[in-house]
């Protein structure tokens, strides 16, 4: 059984840290995710994103999903989940997901797993503000536009 690092922070992420924090000897892959912010969406220009939590049950999230992962892939080791809050420019990175396995397809599985879960169950929200001035509310798969003032 591994350990788990979870945190959000308005600092920038480190793919070196998370990588620190989930390797282990008995880890034969290391697999890490990396989410960042895109230029455009559906076309439009992406100027920056803010993101917002409520922290305490996104956490908790977290947690339920490291569980599930350790359920469905036991030798898993250490998992890392960090995400960035306030306002990110492109290029930035948002989330980190890292998970160490004795085996690199389970590795794999459960870090997609890891992303899917959190990006379908944590309250975590993204507004993506457009190159034009007009800005949108991202709330799981849904986008929420807001009027024009």
């Amino acid at each position: 059984m591994g350990g788990e690092h979870f945190c959000f922070t308005d600092k920038p992420l480190s793919i070196e840290r998370a990588y620190t924090l989930t390797a282990a000897p008995a880890s034969g892959a290391v697999v890490t995710m990396v989410g960042t912010v895109r230029a455009s969406t559906g076309g439009r220009a992406v100027a920056f994103l803010d993101y917002e939590a409520f922290e305490p049950m996104a956490l908790d999230v977290f947690a339920q999903i490291a569980r599930q992962i350790r359920e469905r892939w036991p030798a898993t080791g250490n998992i890392v989940i960090h995400h960035r809050l306030g306002r990110l420019m492109v290029g930035e990175a948002s989330v980190i997901i890292a998970v160490g396995n004795a085996h690199r397809a389970d590795a794999f599985a459960a870090c997609q797993y890891a992303i899917d879960t959190l990006k379908l169950d944590a309250p975590i929200w993204k507004k993506e503000h457009w190159a034009d001035g007009d800005s949108d509310w991202v709330v799981g798969l849904a986008v929420l536009t807001e009027p024009s003032t």
